[in-house]
Protein backbone atom coordinates (compact mmCIF):
# COMPACT_ATOMS: atom_id res chain seq x y z
CA UNK A 1 0.00 0.00 0.00
CA UNK A 2 1.12 3.61 -1.02
CA UNK A 3 1.93 6.25 1.77
CA UNK A 4 -0.90 8.28 -0.51
CA UNK A 5 -3.57 6.01 0.07
CA UNK A 6 -1.65 4.25 3.60
CA UNK A 7 -2.06 8.48 4.91
CA UNK A 8 -6.07 7.38 4.59
CA UNK A 9 -6.35 4.39 7.21
CA UNK A 10 -5.03 4.84 10.92
CA UNK A 11 -2.40 2.90 11.92
CA UNK A 12 -4.75 0.95 14.02
CA UNK A 13 -6.97 0.38 11.31
CA UNK A 14 -7.80 -3.21 10.16
CA UNK A 15 -9.95 -3.23 6.91
CA UNK A 16 -12.21 -5.94 7.11
CA UNK A 17 -15.26 -5.47 4.21
CA UNK A 18 -18.62 -6.63 5.00
CA UNK A 19 -20.71 -8.88 2.99
CA UNK A 20 -22.51 -6.58 1.63
CA UNK A 21 -24.00 -2.89 2.54
CA UNK A 22 -25.77 -1.20 -0.31
CA UNK A 23 -29.86 -1.21 -1.05
CA UNK A 24 -31.43 -4.15 -2.06
CA UNK A 25 -28.42 -6.67 -1.29
CA UNK A 26 -28.84 -9.99 -2.53
CA UNK A 27 -27.72 -12.44 0.97
CA UNK A 28 -25.15 -15.14 -0.43
CA UNK A 29 -24.27 -16.12 3.24
CA UNK A 30 -25.76 -17.10 6.87
CA UNK A 31 -25.47 -13.62 7.83
CA UNK A 32 -28.78 -11.56 7.69
CA UNK A 33 -29.62 -8.07 9.36
CA UNK A 34 -32.34 -6.48 10.92
CA UNK A 35 -32.63 -3.13 12.09
CA UNK A 36 -34.35 -1.36 15.30
CA UNK A 37 -35.05 0.86 17.20
CA UNK A 38 -35.01 1.30 21.20
CA UNK A 39 -36.85 4.09 22.76
CA UNK A 40 -33.54 6.22 23.29
CA UNK A 41 -33.32 6.29 19.47
CA UNK A 42 -30.73 4.02 19.34
CA UNK A 43 -29.70 1.78 16.79
CA UNK A 44 -29.23 -2.11 17.02
CA UNK A 45 -28.34 -4.58 15.16
CA UNK A 46 -29.78 -8.03 15.25
CA UNK A 47 -27.08 -10.51 13.22
CA UNK A 48 -27.99 -14.26 12.51
CA UNK A 49 -24.61 -16.19 12.99
CA UNK A 50 -24.50 -20.37 12.36
CA UNK A 51 -22.61 -22.24 14.89
CA UNK A 52 -20.26 -24.49 12.54
CA UNK A 53 -20.45 -26.91 15.01
CA UNK A 54 -23.56 -27.51 16.02
CA UNK A 55 -25.31 -26.10 12.61
CA UNK A 56 -27.47 -24.47 15.44
CA UNK A 57 -28.18 -20.15 14.61
CA UNK A 58 -28.28 -17.73 17.56
CA UNK A 59 -28.94 -13.57 17.37
CA UNK A 60 -26.59 -11.27 18.53
CA UNK A 61 -27.32 -8.04 19.06
CA UNK A 62 -24.77 -5.29 18.12
CA UNK A 63 -25.05 -2.20 19.95
CA UNK A 64 -24.34 1.38 17.92
CA UNK A 65 -23.02 2.84 21.33
CA UNK A 66 -18.99 3.01 20.21
CA UNK A 67 -17.84 6.11 20.63
CA UNK A 68 -14.75 7.43 17.86
CA UNK A 69 -11.85 6.15 19.07
CA UNK A 70 -13.07 2.84 20.87
CA UNK A 71 -11.89 -0.52 20.17
CA UNK A 72 -13.33 -2.71 17.72
CA UNK A 73 -15.84 -5.21 19.43
CA UNK A 74 -14.41 -7.99 16.14
CA UNK A 75 -17.23 -8.66 15.20
CA UNK A 76 -16.29 -7.74 11.30
CA UNK A 77 -13.93 -10.47 11.72
CA UNK A 78 -16.71 -13.12 11.67
CA UNK A 79 -18.48 -11.75 8.52
CA UNK A 80 -16.22 -9.90 5.94
CA UNK A 81 -12.86 -9.87 4.31
CA UNK A 82 -10.04 -7.68 3.54
CA UNK A 83 -9.45 -8.82 0.48
CA UNK A 84 -10.90 -5.74 -1.34
CA UNK A 85 -8.62 -3.27 0.07
CA UNK A 86 -5.77 -5.10 -0.46
CA UNK A 87 -6.86 -5.12 -3.91
CA UNK A 88 -3.68 -2.77 -4.77
CA UNK A 89 -5.06 -2.14 -8.95
CA UNK A 90 -8.55 -1.67 -7.56
CA UNK A 91 -7.72 1.19 -5.43
CA UNK A 92 -5.10 2.79 -7.69
CA UNK A 93 -7.93 3.03 -10.84
CA UNK A 94 -10.79 4.27 -8.38
CA UNK A 95 -8.21 7.02 -6.98
CA UNK A 96 -6.80 8.10 -10.76
CA UNK A 97 -10.81 7.84 -11.77
CA UNK A 98 -11.95 10.37 -9.00
CA UNK A 99 -9.00 12.70 -8.96
CA UNK A 100 -9.82 12.90 -13.09
CA UNK A 101 -13.52 13.23 -12.28
CA UNK A 102 -14.13 15.63 -9.36
CA UNK A 103 -11.97 18.63 -10.51
CA UNK A 104 -14.53 21.10 -8.31
CA UNK A 105 -15.85 21.34 -5.11
CA UNK A 106 -19.88 19.41 -5.29
CA UNK A 107 -21.79 17.17 -3.59
CA UNK A 108 -21.04 13.29 -4.37
CA UNK A 109 -23.27 10.34 -3.14
CA UNK A 110 -21.11 7.07 -2.24
CA UNK A 111 -23.55 4.48 -2.33
CA UNK A 112 -22.38 0.95 -0.29
CA UNK A 113 -19.11 3.18 1.63
CA UNK A 114 -18.00 0.35 3.58
CA UNK A 115 -14.67 1.70 5.25
CA UNK A 116 -14.96 5.06 3.49
CA UNK A 117 -12.02 4.44 1.25
CA UNK A 118 -13.74 6.11 -1.89
CA UNK A 119 -15.45 8.88 0.26
CA UNK A 120 -12.63 9.76 1.73
CA UNK A 121 -11.06 9.81 -2.18
CA UNK A 122 -13.73 11.95 -3.36
CA UNK A 123 -13.30 14.35 -0.24
CA UNK A 124 -9.32 14.57 -0.95
CA UNK A 125 -10.15 15.71 -4.58
CA UNK A 126 -12.02 18.13 -3.35
CA UNK A 127 -10.00 19.63 -0.65
CA UNK A 128 -11.44 21.79 2.13
CA UNK A 129 -14.92 22.60 -0.03
CA UNK A 130 -17.32 20.01 -0.98
CA UNK A 131 -19.53 17.72 0.64
CA UNK A 132 -19.19 13.78 0.18
CA UNK A 133 -22.93 12.07 1.28
CA UNK A 134 -21.52 8.24 2.32
CA UNK A 135 -24.40 5.72 2.24
CA UNK A 136 -23.54 2.45 4.57
CA UNK A 137 -26.73 0.43 5.57
CA UNK A 138 -24.40 -2.34 7.45
CA UNK A 139 -24.30 -1.40 11.33
CA UNK A 140 -20.78 -2.86 12.30
CA UNK A 141 -19.19 -1.28 8.68
CA UNK A 142 -20.31 2.51 9.79
CA UNK A 143 -19.17 2.13 13.19
CA UNK A 144 -15.75 1.43 12.13
CA UNK A 145 -16.27 4.07 9.41
CA UNK A 146 -16.24 6.64 12.00
CA UNK A 147 -13.16 5.77 13.62
CA UNK A 148 -11.85 5.83 10.26
CA UNK A 149 -12.66 9.26 9.68
CA UNK A 150 -12.18 10.21 12.90
CA UNK A 151 -8.41 9.26 12.55
CA UNK A 152 -8.18 10.88 9.47
CA UNK A 153 -9.77 14.04 10.29
CA UNK A 154 -12.32 13.99 7.82
CA UNK A 155 -15.50 13.90 9.85
CA UNK A 156 -16.54 17.70 8.67
CA UNK A 157 -16.44 16.87 4.67
CA UNK A 158 -18.29 13.68 5.04
CA UNK A 159 -21.49 13.13 6.17
CA UNK A 160 -22.08 9.30 7.25
CA UNK A 161 -25.68 7.80 6.46
CA UNK A 162 -26.79 4.61 8.17
CA UNK A 163 -29.13 3.70 6.04
CA UNK A 164 -29.63 1.61 2.71
CA UNK A 165 -29.51 3.87 -0.22
CA UNK A 166 -33.49 3.39 -1.40
CA UNK A 167 -34.10 4.80 2.66
CA UNK A 168 -32.31 8.09 2.28
CA UNK A 169 -34.66 11.48 1.15
CA UNK A 170 -33.44 14.75 -0.15
CA UNK A 171 -34.54 17.68 2.23
CA UNK A 172 -34.50 15.25 5.05
CA UNK A 173 -31.13 12.99 4.88
CA UNK A 174 -29.37 15.46 2.22
CA UNK A 175 -29.74 18.91 1.51
CA UNK A 176 -29.93 18.30 -2.08
CA UNK A 177 -29.06 16.20 -4.79
CA UNK A 178 -25.57 14.63 -5.82
CA UNK A 179 -23.40 15.79 -8.51
CA UNK A 180 -21.30 12.71 -8.43
CA UNK A 181 -22.24 9.22 -7.90
CA UNK A 182 -19.29 7.20 -6.51
CA UNK A 183 -20.26 3.51 -5.64
CA UNK A 184 -18.67 0.08 -6.03
CA UNK A 185 -21.63 -2.44 -5.77
CA UNK A 186 -20.77 -5.41 -8.01
CA UNK A 187 -20.30 -8.91 -7.26
CA UNK A 188 -18.62 -11.30 -10.00
CA UNK A 189 -21.81 -11.69 -12.07
CA UNK A 190 -21.82 -7.75 -11.79
CA UNK A 191 -25.98 -7.79 -11.00
CA UNK A 192 -26.16 -9.92 -7.99
CA UNK A 193 -25.54 -7.17 -5.66
CA UNK A 194 -28.58 -5.36 -6.13
CA UNK A 195 -26.81 -2.48 -9.21
CA UNK A 196 -29.51 -1.97 -11.20
CA UNK A 197 -32.14 -1.55 -8.77
CA UNK A 198 -29.41 0.73 -6.33
CA UNK A 199 -28.60 3.02 -9.81
CA UNK A 200 -32.64 2.92 -10.73
CA UNK A 201 -33.38 4.64 -7.05
CA UNK A 202 -30.56 6.86 -7.18
CA UNK A 203 -31.27 8.30 -10.67
CA UNK A 204 -34.62 8.68 -9.65
CA UNK A 205 -34.59 10.73 -5.86
CA UNK A 206 -31.31 11.33 -5.20
CA UNK A 207 -28.77 12.46 -8.28
CA UNK A 208 -28.47 15.77 -10.63
CA UNK A 209 -29.68 15.06 -14.40
CA UNK A 210 -26.78 13.72 -16.45
CA UNK A 211 -24.69 13.21 -13.24
CA UNK A 212 -20.71 12.27 -12.90
CA UNK A 213 -20.43 8.98 -11.93
CA UNK A 214 -17.15 6.99 -11.07
CA UNK A 215 -17.02 4.07 -12.38
CA UNK A 216 -18.74 5.18 -15.75
CA UNK A 217 -19.58 1.95 -17.27
CA UNK A 218 -19.38 -1.99 -16.57
CA UNK A 219 -19.32 -4.20 -19.86
CA UNK A 220 -20.03 -7.98 -19.46
CA UNK A 221 -18.06 -10.06 -21.89
CA UNK A 222 -18.25 -14.18 -22.28
CA UNK A 223 -16.26 -16.52 -24.23
CA UNK A 224 -17.32 -20.47 -24.93
CA UNK A 225 -14.79 -23.52 -23.88
CA UNK A 226 -14.66 -26.68 -23.55
CA UNK A 227 -13.20 -28.36 -20.46
CA UNK A 228 -13.66 -31.80 -18.75
CA UNK A 229 -13.59 -30.19 -15.37
CA UNK A 230 -16.30 -28.05 -15.69
CA UNK A 231 -18.30 -30.72 -17.26
CA UNK A 232 -18.20 -32.94 -14.52
CA UNK A 233 -19.58 -30.07 -12.22
CA UNK A 234 -22.91 -30.22 -14.02
CA UNK A 235 -23.38 -33.67 -16.32
CA UNK A 236 -23.93 -36.29 -13.52
CA UNK A 237 -25.83 -38.70 -15.46
CA UNK A 238 -23.25 -39.46 -18.25
CA UNK A 239 -20.79 -39.78 -15.39
CA UNK A 240 -22.72 -42.29 -13.53
CA UNK A 241 -22.56 -44.13 -16.49
CA UNK A 242 -19.26 -44.67 -15.98
CA UNK A 243 -18.97 -45.59 -12.53
CA UNK A 244 -19.40 -49.77 -11.50
CA UNK A 245 -21.30 -49.25 -8.21
CA UNK A 246 -24.44 -49.91 -9.83
CA UNK A 247 -26.01 -46.55 -7.83
CA UNK A 248 -27.57 -44.14 -9.87
CA UNK A 249 -28.84 -41.07 -8.36
CA UNK A 250 -30.18 -39.89 -12.25
CA UNK A 251 -31.56 -43.12 -13.65
CA UNK A 252 -32.96 -43.08 -17.32
CA UNK A 253 -36.54 -41.87 -17.41
CA UNK A 254 -35.83 -39.45 -14.17
CA UNK A 255 -33.73 -36.82 -15.48
CA UNK A 256 -36.01 -34.08 -14.43
CA UNK A 257 -36.40 -34.73 -10.88
CA UNK A 258 -32.56 -33.43 -10.57
CA UNK A 259 -30.53 -30.68 -11.80
CA UNK A 260 -27.69 -27.59 -10.87
CA UNK A 261 -28.76 -24.04 -9.98
CA UNK A 262 -29.47 -22.46 -13.05
CA UNK A 263 -27.79 -19.30 -12.28
CA UNK A 264 -23.93 -18.37 -13.06
CA UNK A 265 -21.30 -20.14 -10.76
CA UNK A 266 -18.45 -17.88 -9.67
CA UNK A 267 -15.08 -19.16 -10.10
CA UNK A 268 -11.66 -18.48 -10.49
CA UNK A 269 -10.94 -20.69 -13.91
CA UNK A 270 -7.14 -19.58 -13.76
CA UNK A 271 -6.77 -22.14 -11.62
CA UNK A 272 -7.90 -24.74 -14.14
CA UNK A 273 -6.64 -23.18 -17.20
CA UNK A 274 -4.84 -26.30 -18.42
CA UNK A 275 -7.89 -27.60 -18.60
CA UNK A 276 -9.86 -25.70 -20.70
CA UNK A 277 -9.88 -25.39 -24.52
CA UNK A 278 -11.37 -22.15 -25.89
CA UNK A 279 -13.37 -22.50 -28.71
CA UNK A 280 -14.87 -18.74 -29.57
CA UNK A 281 -12.98 -15.58 -29.11
CA UNK A 282 -14.49 -13.38 -26.25
CA UNK A 283 -17.45 -11.63 -27.02
CA UNK A 284 -19.50 -8.22 -25.49
CA UNK A 285 -22.82 -8.74 -24.23
CA UNK A 286 -24.15 -6.33 -22.21
CA UNK A 287 -23.20 -2.39 -20.83
CA UNK A 288 -24.50 -0.86 -18.24
CA UNK A 289 -23.76 2.91 -17.68
CA UNK A 290 -23.57 4.78 -14.04
CA UNK A 291 -24.32 7.89 -15.36
CA UNK A 292 -27.65 7.00 -16.60
CA UNK A 293 -30.76 5.15 -15.23
CA UNK A 294 -30.22 1.27 -16.38
CA UNK A 295 -33.34 -0.75 -17.64
CA UNK A 296 -34.85 -3.78 -15.41
CA UNK A 297 -34.45 -6.31 -17.55
CA UNK A 298 -32.62 -6.40 -21.29
CA UNK A 299 -32.05 -9.11 -23.91
CA UNK A 300 -29.80 -9.76 -26.78
CA UNK A 301 -28.79 -12.29 -29.86
CA UNK A 302 -25.07 -12.94 -30.56
CA UNK A 303 -23.62 -14.82 -33.20
CA UNK A 304 -20.36 -16.82 -32.38
CA UNK A 305 -18.16 -18.31 -34.88
CA UNK A 306 -15.78 -21.14 -33.03
CA UNK A 307 -12.18 -20.98 -33.68
CA UNK A 308 -11.89 -24.43 -33.19
CA UNK A 309 -13.38 -27.57 -32.77
CA UNK A 310 -15.07 -29.29 -29.81
CA UNK A 311 -17.66 -29.45 -27.31
CA UNK A 312 -19.03 -26.25 -25.86
CA UNK A 313 -19.15 -27.39 -22.52
CA UNK A 314 -19.24 -23.85 -20.55
CA UNK A 315 -19.64 -20.02 -20.81
CA UNK A 316 -17.06 -18.41 -19.01
CA UNK A 317 -17.76 -14.69 -18.36
CA UNK A 318 -16.28 -11.62 -16.60
CA UNK A 319 -16.47 -7.83 -17.09
CA UNK A 320 -14.86 -4.55 -17.59
CA UNK A 321 -15.03 -1.43 -15.29
CA UNK A 322 -14.83 1.68 -17.37
CA UNK A 323 -13.42 4.17 -14.54
CA UNK A 324 -13.24 6.97 -16.56
CA UNK A 325 -15.85 8.99 -18.84
CA UNK A 326 -12.72 9.09 -21.53
CA UNK A 327 -12.02 5.38 -21.34
CA UNK A 328 -8.71 5.71 -20.26
CA UNK A 329 -8.44 3.68 -16.61
CA UNK A 330 -10.07 -0.05 -16.42
CA UNK A 331 -10.33 -2.40 -14.17
CA UNK A 332 -11.22 -5.69 -15.31
CA UNK A 333 -12.11 -9.91 -13.90
CA UNK A 334 -11.13 -11.34 -17.46
CA UNK A 335 -9.35 -14.61 -16.45
CA UNK A 336 -5.48 -14.76 -17.42
CA UNK A 337 -5.40 -15.57 -20.72
CA UNK A 338 -7.30 -12.14 -21.92
CA UNK A 339 -4.02 -10.15 -21.68
CA UNK A 340 -3.94 -8.89 -25.51
CA UNK A 341 -6.16 -6.06 -24.93
CA UNK A 342 -4.87 -3.14 -23.39
CA UNK A 343 -8.61 -2.03 -22.80
CA UNK A 344 -9.78 -5.42 -20.94
CA UNK A 345 -6.25 -5.71 -19.49
CA UNK A 346 -4.83 -8.34 -17.03
CA UNK A 347 -5.75 -8.74 -13.49
CA UNK A 348 -3.71 -9.60 -10.41
CA UNK A 349 -5.03 -12.19 -8.10
CA UNK A 350 -7.76 -11.53 -6.27
CA UNK A 351 -10.50 -13.47 -3.96
CA UNK A 352 -13.08 -10.40 -4.09
CA UNK A 353 -14.22 -10.54 -7.63
CA UNK A 354 -14.15 -13.75 -9.57
CA UNK A 355 -15.07 -14.94 -13.60
CA UNK A 356 -18.62 -16.10 -13.50
CA UNK A 357 -19.21 -19.89 -15.24
CA UNK A 358 -22.73 -20.83 -16.94
CA UNK A 359 -22.97 -24.46 -17.66
CA UNK A 360 -24.27 -25.79 -21.00
CA UNK A 361 -26.62 -28.94 -20.22
CA UNK A 362 -25.47 -31.95 -20.58
CA UNK A 363 -22.49 -32.92 -22.34
CA UNK A 364 -22.15 -30.03 -24.59
CA UNK A 365 -22.90 -28.49 -27.84
CA UNK A 366 -20.28 -30.10 -30.71
CA UNK A 367 -19.27 -27.45 -32.75
CA UNK A 368 -17.02 -27.64 -35.88
CA UNK A 369 -14.29 -24.79 -36.32
CA UNK A 370 -15.86 -22.15 -38.18
CA UNK A 371 -19.36 -23.44 -37.40
CA UNK A 372 -22.01 -20.40 -36.16
CA UNK A 373 -24.12 -20.44 -32.87
CA UNK A 374 -26.46 -17.92 -31.62
CA UNK A 375 -26.32 -17.10 -27.87
CA UNK A 376 -29.11 -15.80 -26.32
CA UNK A 377 -28.52 -13.21 -23.21
CA UNK A 378 -31.21 -12.10 -20.84
CA UNK A 379 -30.47 -9.93 -17.65
CA UNK A 380 -33.16 -9.07 -14.80
CA UNK A 381 -32.08 -6.79 -12.16
CA UNK A 382 -29.57 -9.48 -10.92
CA UNK A 383 -28.95 -11.97 -12.81
CA UNK A 384 -27.52 -12.60 -16.55
CA UNK A 385 -28.54 -15.80 -18.15
CA UNK A 386 -27.23 -17.61 -20.98
CA UNK A 387 -28.82 -19.64 -23.73
CA UNK A 388 -27.17 -21.31 -26.56
CA UNK A 389 -29.00 -22.22 -29.76
CA UNK A 390 -27.39 -24.27 -32.91
CA UNK A 391 -28.87 -23.49 -36.47
CA UNK A 392 -31.47 -22.16 -35.28
CA UNK A 393 -32.85 -24.42 -33.11
CA UNK A 394 -32.23 -26.37 -29.52
CA UNK A 395 -30.04 -28.86 -29.40
CA UNK A 396 -31.46 -32.10 -28.31
CA UNK A 397 -29.04 -31.92 -24.93
CA UNK A 398 -31.30 -28.41 -23.97
CA UNK A 399 -34.46 -29.26 -23.92
CA UNK A 400 -35.02 -26.83 -20.92
CA UNK A 401 -34.92 -23.06 -20.97
CA UNK A 402 -32.09 -21.39 -18.63
CA UNK A 403 -34.43 -18.92 -17.59
CA UNK A 404 -36.80 -21.75 -15.67
CA UNK A 405 -35.76 -24.56 -13.52
CA UNK A 406 -39.24 -26.27 -15.12
CA UNK A 407 -40.28 -29.64 -13.52
CA UNK A 408 -36.37 -30.41 -11.67
CA UNK A 409 -37.22 -30.99 -7.84
CA UNK A 410 -33.74 -30.87 -6.31
CA UNK A 411 -30.94 -28.24 -7.29
CA UNK A 412 -27.82 -28.87 -6.27
CA UNK A 413 -24.35 -26.95 -6.30
CA UNK A 414 -21.53 -28.14 -8.93
CA UNK A 415 -19.29 -29.25 -6.44
CA UNK A 416 -21.41 -31.97 -5.00
CA UNK A 417 -22.45 -32.74 -8.86
CA UNK A 418 -19.10 -33.19 -9.29
CA UNK A 419 -18.03 -35.48 -6.21
CA UNK A 420 -21.25 -37.30 -6.88
CA UNK A 421 -19.96 -38.49 -10.24
CA UNK A 422 -16.47 -38.79 -9.05
CA UNK A 423 -16.00 -42.86 -10.12
CA UNK A 424 -12.73 -42.92 -7.29
CA UNK A 425 -14.80 -41.39 -4.77
CA UNK A 426 -17.98 -43.29 -5.09
CA UNK A 427 -16.01 -46.37 -5.58
CA UNK A 428 -13.82 -45.72 -1.49
CA UNK A 429 -17.34 -44.82 -0.57
CA UNK A 430 -18.98 -48.04 -1.33
CA UNK A 431 -16.74 -50.86 -0.38
CA UNK A 432 -15.66 -48.97 2.58
CA UNK A 433 -20.06 -49.06 3.51
CA UNK A 434 -19.97 -53.07 1.93
CA UNK A 435 -17.25 -53.54 4.17
CA UNK A 436 -18.69 -52.40 7.55
CA UNK A 437 -21.83 -54.35 6.98
CA UNK A 438 -20.43 -57.59 6.23
CA UNK A 439 -20.76 -60.31 8.27
CA UNK A 440 -24.16 -58.78 9.70
CA UNK A 441 -27.68 -60.42 8.92
CA UNK A 442 -29.78 -56.98 9.32
CA UNK A 443 -27.76 -54.43 9.81
CA UNK A 444 -29.27 -50.77 10.57
CA UNK A 445 -27.25 -48.00 9.08
CA UNK A 446 -27.94 -44.10 10.24
CA UNK A 447 -26.96 -41.37 7.58
CA UNK A 448 -26.21 -37.82 9.24
CA UNK A 449 -25.70 -35.67 6.37
CA UNK A 450 -26.67 -33.92 3.51
CA UNK A 451 -25.81 -36.79 1.01
CA UNK A 452 -27.95 -38.03 -1.31
CA UNK A 453 -25.24 -40.96 -2.57
CA UNK A 454 -24.81 -42.28 1.14
CA UNK A 455 -27.78 -43.40 1.73
CA UNK A 456 -28.56 -45.08 -1.41
CA UNK A 457 -24.77 -46.77 -1.01
CA UNK A 458 -26.26 -47.96 2.60
CA UNK A 459 -28.97 -50.10 0.56
CA UNK A 460 -26.76 -51.54 -2.00
CA UNK A 461 -23.99 -52.54 0.02
CA UNK A 462 -26.44 -55.01 1.58
CA UNK A 463 -29.75 -56.40 0.27
CA UNK A 464 -30.30 -56.41 3.89
CA UNK A 465 -29.51 -53.33 5.36
CA UNK A 466 -31.77 -50.93 6.71
CA UNK A 467 -31.56 -47.12 6.50
CA UNK A 468 -32.58 -44.01 8.25
CA UNK A 469 -31.36 -40.68 7.09
CA UNK A 470 -31.34 -37.48 8.78
CA UNK A 471 -30.70 -34.26 6.35
CA UNK A 472 -31.42 -31.32 7.63
CA UNK A 473 -29.97 -29.13 5.11
CA UNK A 474 -31.79 -30.74 2.10
CA UNK A 475 -34.85 -29.36 0.44
CA UNK A 476 -38.29 -29.91 1.56
CA UNK A 477 -38.91 -32.25 -1.78
CA UNK A 478 -36.01 -34.36 -0.68
CA UNK A 479 -38.73 -37.08 0.67
CA UNK A 480 -40.03 -37.10 -3.17
CA UNK A 481 -36.58 -37.71 -4.30
CA UNK A 482 -35.55 -40.49 -2.32
CA UNK A 483 -38.33 -42.49 -2.95
CA UNK A 484 -38.01 -42.15 -6.62
CA UNK A 485 -34.85 -42.59 -6.98
CA UNK A 486 -34.96 -45.92 -3.97
CA UNK A 487 -37.89 -47.66 -6.14
CA UNK A 488 -35.89 -47.07 -9.41
CA UNK A 489 -32.93 -48.52 -7.88
CA UNK A 490 -34.92 -51.35 -6.85
CA UNK A 491 -34.75 -50.83 -3.17
CA UNK A 492 -38.09 -51.63 -1.56
CA UNK A 493 -39.65 -48.58 0.63
CA UNK A 494 -39.49 -50.30 4.27
CA UNK A 495 -36.00 -50.44 4.33
CA UNK A 496 -35.93 -46.53 4.13
CA UNK A 497 -36.98 -43.67 6.10
CA UNK A 498 -35.98 -40.06 5.79
CA UNK A 499 -36.01 -36.98 8.22
CA UNK A 500 -35.13 -33.72 7.90
CA UNK A 501 -34.73 -33.13 11.66
CA UNK A 502 -33.30 -35.35 14.66
CA UNK A 503 -35.71 -36.46 16.62
CA UNK A 504 -35.36 -35.48 20.62
CA UNK A 505 -35.08 -39.11 21.98
CA UNK A 506 -33.05 -41.21 19.28
CA UNK A 507 -32.76 -44.17 21.47
CA UNK A 508 -36.67 -44.32 22.09
CA UNK A 509 -37.57 -44.11 18.12
CA UNK A 510 -34.64 -46.23 17.33
CA UNK A 511 -34.60 -49.09 19.81
CA UNK A 512 -32.61 -51.05 17.61
CA UNK A 513 -29.27 -50.63 17.80
CA UNK A 514 -26.91 -48.43 14.73
CA UNK A 515 -24.38 -50.31 13.55
CA UNK A 516 -23.06 -47.88 11.11
CA UNK A 517 -22.83 -44.22 11.28
CA UNK A 518 -22.11 -42.03 8.29
CA UNK A 519 -21.68 -38.96 6.90
CA UNK A 520 -19.83 -36.56 4.79
CA UNK A 521 -18.74 -34.06 7.16
CA UNK A 522 -17.67 -31.19 4.85
CA UNK A 523 -21.01 -31.63 2.79
CA UNK A 524 -23.02 -30.96 5.98
CA UNK A 525 -24.95 -27.59 6.38
CA UNK A 526 -23.73 -24.85 4.44
CA UNK A 527 -22.78 -24.69 0.75
CA UNK A 528 -20.48 -22.58 0.73
CA UNK A 529 -18.37 -23.19 4.58
CA UNK A 530 -15.49 -23.83 4.14
CA UNK A 531 -14.58 -27.02 5.78
CA UNK A 532 -13.10 -26.35 9.34
CA UNK A 533 -16.52 -23.95 9.14
CA UNK A 534 -18.43 -26.53 8.98
CA UNK A 535 -18.55 -29.92 11.25
CA UNK A 536 -21.56 -30.62 12.23
CA UNK A 537 -20.92 -34.32 12.08
CA UNK A 538 -19.01 -33.74 15.32
CA UNK A 539 -21.74 -32.72 17.33
CA UNK A 540 -24.26 -34.93 15.44
CA UNK A 541 -22.36 -38.02 16.06
CA UNK A 542 -22.21 -37.40 20.08
CA UNK A 543 -25.70 -37.15 20.20
CA UNK A 544 -25.96 -40.77 18.47
CA UNK A 545 -24.15 -42.49 21.31
CA UNK A 546 -27.13 -43.60 22.96
CA UNK A 547 -28.29 -45.65 19.40
CA UNK A 548 -24.90 -46.99 18.53
CA UNK A 549 -24.17 -50.63 18.87
CA UNK A 550 -21.07 -51.64 20.72
CA UNK A 551 -19.25 -52.50 17.79
CA UNK A 552 -20.46 -50.05 15.92
CA UNK A 553 -18.74 -48.83 12.41
CA UNK A 554 -18.21 -44.58 12.50
CA UNK A 555 -17.63 -43.27 8.88
CA UNK A 556 -15.45 -41.11 8.54
CA UNK A 557 -13.09 -42.69 11.51
CA UNK A 558 -10.85 -39.46 11.34
CA UNK A 559 -9.77 -35.87 9.50
CA UNK A 560 -7.08 -34.45 8.84
CA UNK A 561 -6.75 -30.74 7.98
CA UNK A 562 -3.81 -29.61 6.39
CA UNK A 563 -2.16 -26.42 5.20
CA UNK A 564 0.62 -24.20 4.49
CA UNK A 565 1.62 -20.81 4.51
CA UNK A 566 1.60 -18.33 1.47
CA UNK A 567 3.50 -15.19 0.02
CA UNK A 568 1.49 -13.02 -2.07
CA UNK A 569 3.30 -9.87 -2.81
CA UNK A 570 1.64 -6.91 -3.26
CA UNK A 571 2.35 -4.63 -5.79
CA UNK A 572 2.53 -0.55 -4.53
CA UNK A 573 -0.80 1.61 -5.85
CA UNK A 574 2.27 4.51 -7.56
CA UNK A 575 3.85 1.42 -9.46
CA UNK A 576 2.61 1.65 -12.82
CA UNK A 577 1.02 -1.64 -14.24
CA UNK A 578 0.92 -1.69 -18.09
CA UNK A 579 -0.84 -4.30 -20.50
CA UNK A 580 1.56 -6.47 -20.87
CA UNK A 581 2.88 -6.44 -17.21
CA UNK A 582 1.99 -10.23 -15.85
CA UNK A 583 2.84 -11.18 -12.44
CA UNK A 584 1.23 -14.74 -11.38
CA UNK A 585 1.51 -15.33 -7.38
Amino acid sequence: MSSSLSSLLPKTFIPFRSFRRHSLTRLRSSVFIARTMSSQSSQRVFQLRQDPLTGDSEWVVIEDNDQPGTSSDGLLSTTSYLDMLNDTRRNRAYRLAIEKTITQPCHVLDIGAGTGLLSMMAARAMGEEGMVTACESYLPMVKLMRKVLHKNGMTKNINLINKRSDEIEVGSDIASRADVLVSEILDSELLGEGLIPSLQHAHDMLLVDNPKAVPYRATTYCQLVESEFLCNMHNLRNNEAKVSDGVRLVPPGLESLFGIKSQQYSMHVDAIENDIKLLSDPVKIFEFDFWKRPESNGELDVHIEATTAGSVHAIISWWVLQLDSEGTIFYSTAPRWIDSSPEIGVREWCDHWKQCVWFTPGAGVSLSKGEKVNLHAAHTCTNILYNLKKTQSLTHEMTHSPLSTGDVHLTLPPERVAIYGDSRYRQSMFEATRNALQGNSNPQCLVIDDSLLLPLMALHASNRSRVISLSPGLQENAARYFEAIADSNGFSKDRFEYFREVKSNLAEAYPSKIDLLIGEPYFCGLESGLPWQNLRFWKDRTLCDSVLSEDAVVMPYKGVLRGCAMYLPVRSLEEPLLPWQRRRV
